[in-house]
């Protein structure tokens, strides 16, 4: 290696990208291809990065195997900052397993926090905790250590295990401050800040209270009947019941729980649950349907009682119900949730995230557009999404996948 591309390396490693570039700037052969395209990935012009480290993966010749793999592993990189979620993740594994026989061990580990860092944005939180599981105990470099603590950290946070999310960020901050790289350490920065800004609204006994995840996680440890507008199910005491592919029952949970303990009329019922504004025998006989079904889901925590003016949610074995709503309404919530993270999604990338068809997605999102939620640039394939998270409010609840469903 000679000493431009050694400071041009010691440069990206130190987070200085633009004195990375000044060393190789003007050069063609394939290492200074490979730190080109890397600075270029690091001040986010990601389809020249591509374009460059594919040149010096062809660049470098059928011996270098361990260059080539460098160069792969850093494209698959760029490819997850791009969301391009798709495919199988086998090449990933073969990559780590090929740095790993070449000596690389701090790439191979990367291998694995890029595929972690691919599953967790996909919600496959078992796979993304197996692939994060080959870092656990292996000396890491700190930009890489600090990646994989807060990478562990949203896993935790996505399973409302609070302390232990809070335990990665600490360890991620240190590894950050080692490292030097400003950048990074805002990263952590603002990870840690969102820990203390609310996550959902709890909703019962009149009131509507901001929640921050510490506070959700207490709220379904205490053992109330918790109607869950976020995940979309009813939950008490470790128990689940998924509603998540029946939003009629959904609703009418909802509204029972807010009403408790009294009870909604039934017009009121059919209103807000079919969304019609004409009542008819029909509606009516439709409501005792659905209420049927939503009493047989829930029998093990609560009953349905008829009033004589409408229904009245029972709990079994607690004296609490509550709400707990999204930050913001909308059957987009999940969506919008995905394109908060600051990064340009695909359409088709986003309905592999959320388990539909893209169709839906795209129309979702141009509703979203014309409501000013979300914005995009490009055309056709080359098109990609993003959006904001509701000032003041965290969107770690509403991403999808995070509790098991039925």
């Amino acid at each position: 290696m000679d000493s431009l591309i050694a400071a041009s390396a010691r440069a990206l490693a130190s987070g200085d990208v633009l004195a990375a570039l000044n060393h190789v700037a003007l050069r063609e052969d394939p290492a200074a291809l490979a730190l080109r395209g890397i600075a270029m990935a690091r001040l986010g012009e990601l389809a020249r990065a591509r374009g460059l480290l594919r040149r010096a993966r062809r660049g470098f010749g059928t011996h270098e195997g361990l260059s080539r793999a460098r160069c792969a592993l850093a494209d698959a990189e760029v490819a997850l900052a791009m969301r391009e979620l798709g495919g199988s993740p086998a090449p990933l594994r073969a990559l780590a397993a090929q740095l790993q026989a070449h000596g690389d061990q701090g790439n191979a580990l990367q291998a694995w926090l890029i595929l972690a860092r691919r599953w967790l944005l996909l919600g496959r939180l078992p796979q993304a905790a197996e692939a994060l599981s080959r870092l656990d105990g292996q000396r890491m470099p700190p930009a890489l250590a600090a990646m994989a603590g807060l990478t562990a950290a949203a896993l935790a946070l996505r399973a409302l295990r609070v302390a232990e999310a809070r335990a990665a960020l600490e360890a991620a901050d240190v590894a950050a401050g080692v490292a030097g790289i400003a950048a990074l350490q805002a990263e952590v920065a603002a990870a840690r800040a969102e820990l203390e800004q609310p996550a959902a609204r709890c909703l019962g006994g009149g009131v509507d209270v901001p929640l921050r995840i510490g506070q959700v996680q207490a709220l379904l440890a205490s053992g109330a009947l918790v109607v869950d507008g976020c995940r979309r199910g009813v939950r008490q005491d470790g128990r689940w019941h998924s509603l998540v592919r029946r939003p009629v029952l959904l609703a009418l949970a909802r509204a029972l729980a807010e009403a408790w303990p009294g009870d909604v009329e039934r017009d009121a019922l059919v209103a807000r649950v079919f969304g019609m504004r004409h009542r008819d025998d029909s509606l009516r006989a439709r409501l005792r349907v659905e209420i049927g079904r939503l009493r047989a889901l829930v029998a093990a925590v609560a009953g349905i009682e008829a009033t004589p003016g409408g229904f009245r949610l029972v709990p079994h074995a607690t004296d609490t119900v509550r709400v707990l709503a999204p930050p913001f309404e909308g059957a987009q919530a999940a969506l919008v949730a995905l394109l908060a993270d600051g990064a340009g999604w695909s359409t088709s990338a986003l309905a592999l995230a959320l388990g539909g068809s893209q169709r839906n997605v795209q129309r979702a999102l141009v509703e979203l557009e014309a409501a000013g939620r979300v914005r995009s640039r490009g055309r056709g394939r080359a098109q990609r999404w993003w959006s904001l998270p509701p000032g003041g409010f965290t969107t770690i609840l509403l991403l999808p996948a995070a509790l098991p469903v039925d």
